[in-house]
């Protein structure tokens, strides 16, 4: 008797269910430094976390129970700020709770700086990265350490705790740790900061700095560096990082345009809006449309950093295809979707409203043109097009889907701040400027919101040249910064160069606009791009993402192999630091065929941002292009 009521247990603990998957969250916003000065607190990452929490609970697609969804901010009323002890506290009790197969995201915005390690061993450079709580205190010389910093390496300790349980975790950190000095030039109205704090503003002197800052980093080929360590546990573990430790990331009003845009870190917005439109892509492959966007909008000059399983779904979800069609309830302004900015819709934008989701789009019942649109939402009110009118009597389900992916080649410049001697004389020459650059480049007033924005730098190696900066206006290494000498031009001279220099950028960024509204599209052709270095001969795949480092003498080479019934065209464009656009390969691939090809040698003459772009396109065909 005894056996068989065993057995009938075993039997009954076998039939139940398996335990569901959790989701959980822990979003970290550190605005307000009360022991630092007013002018090192930052805007945005209260305004971060707010966007990640409402994304993760309405959009994300897998479910987040509001309640799996710790915030701590010091900007949102009711939440807790993000001490050194809250942050140990949340990530002790996330890590009691979590089980086997559960998903974690953790997102940090806020300041981070560097300071010496407390085992220089554990560190290449000799340096720890810090992430800074809001009560951080100065440096100890006695202690070796910052008060209530958050260490790098109790960070992956943290990780790893959650790990151990078999949790899978996404961290994001948007924050840098660079001790690089950047010059910033004002917009006007004040709107953008770096994520950065000198470590001398902590009290870290200039010598405890240097004392490490020559030890080597090693080959930068071997990879970045990533800000934060997590070891090898049981669960999954990716990492996105805003900036690699020699760089900074910016904070901005965002969205851009938009009238109450607010202070966003440049990287979570765009990571947020990435995801929005790309919810069942995998991690590399939305790491690569950041950069892309990165490169495409000329966001910041920083290189954002991404480590782990990057050919994961993203929060372990389904796969899937891009989000270009949403369903639509009516409203009494008309057909609304939970969808907007941050899905890439815009106001005036028109959208076919089609009876089922798998409607071919010329079967459309008729249109909309989109008349608000929000963050997340957006309506749209009925309009004639192609002659076709939306019928009154509609199905209860609906569809509106973009149809259009229109490219804006128009480049906005925000013209430099008078005062100076290189400044009044470009503005004096602003009409011949004007005709030399063409009509495609609008030029603003030094505080509006722009594309590009021209600066003179006082303290730069060229004081009497203008710098043309990305829209942050934030410059970073002006040895891969455009300028144009003014001292040795008269005005035709000046505004001869700054058109040219400013119509060669341009061509470039819209090269990369024209192969991100393009896309990869559907052709059965496989393109990899190899390197090899003068010590080692072999050929090794280059991944595009995380973005590869390459050193002078360093070769690429591209292979190809058209899988298709028909040939197709393949043409490889690079587009060099200083915006130069070259065509590097042409040729046929007959179906089955492949090509390998040897392109170019990185020189040493400009080094920098490089970019690769692989147009692909069927004999009489329209073209697809990866970057």
């Amino acid at each position: 008797m005894l056996r068989a009521s065993l057995l009938s247990v075993t039997c009954a603990l076998f039939a139940l269910p398996a335990l569901a998957r959790e989701n959980y969250a822990i979003l970290i916003g550190a605005n307000q430094y009360l022991n630092l000065e007013e002018r090192w607190w930052l805007k945005g990452p209260g305004n971060d976390v707010d966007l990640v929490a409402t994304y993760l609970t309405t959009e994300a697609p897998v479910p987040f129970a509001a309640s799996n969804v710790v915030v701590l901010s010091d900007a949102r009323p009711g939440a807790t700020p993000p001490t050194l002890a809250a942050i140990r506290a949340s990530f002790a009790d996330l890590t009691a709770k979590v089980q086997p197969g559960d998903f974690v995201y953790l997102h940090f915005s806020g300041h981070g700086t560097q300071a010496p390690a407390l085992d220089p061993a554990t560190e290449v450079d000799g340096l720890d990265e810090l992430f800074l709580p809001v009560d951080i205190g100065p440096w100890s010389d006695v202690a070796g350490e910052v008060e209530n910093a958050l260490v790098d390496d109790e960070i992956g300790a943290m990780i790893d705790g959650l790990r151990a349980r078999g949790a899978d975790v996404w961290a994001v950190f948007d924050s840098c740790h660079s001790g690089t000095v950047t010059r910033a030039v004002s917009s006007g109205e004040e709107e953008v900061r770096t994520r950065q704090l000198d470590p001398s503003v902590l009290g870290i002197g200039s010598a405890e700095m240097e004392a490490v800052a020559t030890r080597s980093i090693g080959d930068s080929r071997d990879g970045a560096e990533a800000p934060f360590d997590a070891g090898t546990e049981d669960g999954d573990f990716v990492a996105f990082f805003a900036a690699q430790t020699n760089e900074v990331t910016p904070e901005k009003n965002l969205p851009k345009g938009k009238p109450g845009r607010k202070p966003q870190g440049v990287f979570t917005y765009t990571l947020m809006e990435t995801l929005a439109e790309y919810p069942g892509a995998t991690y590399g492959q939305i790491a690569q449309e950041v950069l892309r966007k990165y490169s495409v909008k000329n966001l910041a000059r920083s290189t954002p950093l991404f480590e782990g399983d990057l050919d994961a779904v993203v929060f372990g979800g389904e796969g899937g295809g891009r989000v270009q069609q949403w369903q639509a309830e009516a409203s009494e302004t008309g057909l609304a979707i939970p969808a907007g900015l941050l899905h890439g819709l815009s106001e005036g934008e028109i959208m076919a409203v089609m009876a089922t989701a798998a409607d071919a789009s010329e079967n459309a019942l008729g249109y909309v043109e989109l008349t608000t649109v929000e963050t997340f939402s957006a309506t749209g009110e009925a309009v004639e097009k192609d002659g076709k009118a939306l019928p009154s009597d509609l199905p209860k389900a609906l569809y509106l889907r973009k149809i259009g992916n229109g490219v804006d080649f128009g480049l906005t410049v925000a013209l430099p701040e008078a005062g100076t001697a290189p400044a009044d004389a470009l503005l004096a020459a602003q009409d011949m400027l004007q005709t030399e650059a063409g009509p495609r480049i609008a030029f603003v007033g030094a505080g509006e919101e722009a594309d590009l924005r021209l600066a003179v730098i006082p303290d730069s190696p060229r004081p009497d040249a203008i710098w043309v900066l990305p829209g942050t206006g934030l410059a970073e290494d002006l040895a891969t910064t455009p300028s144009v000498s003014t001292a040795d031009k008269d005005a035709p001279a000046l505004a001869a160069a700054m058109g040219d220099t400013l119509t060669t950028m341009a061509k470039a960024l819209n090269l990369l606009k024209l192969g991100a509204a393009v896309g990869a599209g559907t052709l059965d052709v496989e393109v990899q791009m190899l390197t090899r270095t003068p010590e080692d001969r072999t050929l090794k795949p280059l991944a595009f993402a995380p973005v590869p480092t390459l050193m002078p003498d360093d070769e690429v080479h591209v292979v190809a192999r058209n899988n298709m019934d028909q040939p197709v065209d393949v043409n490889v464009l690079y587009v060099s630091a200083d915006y130069a656009v070259s065509h590097w390969f042409s040729g046929r691939l007959q179906p089955g065929d492949a090509l390998k090809k040897g392109l170019f040698k990185i020189s040493a003459d400009v080094l920098g941002q490089e970019r690769m772009v692989v147009v692909i396109t069927p004999p009489g065909r329209k073209a697809r292009s990866k970057t």
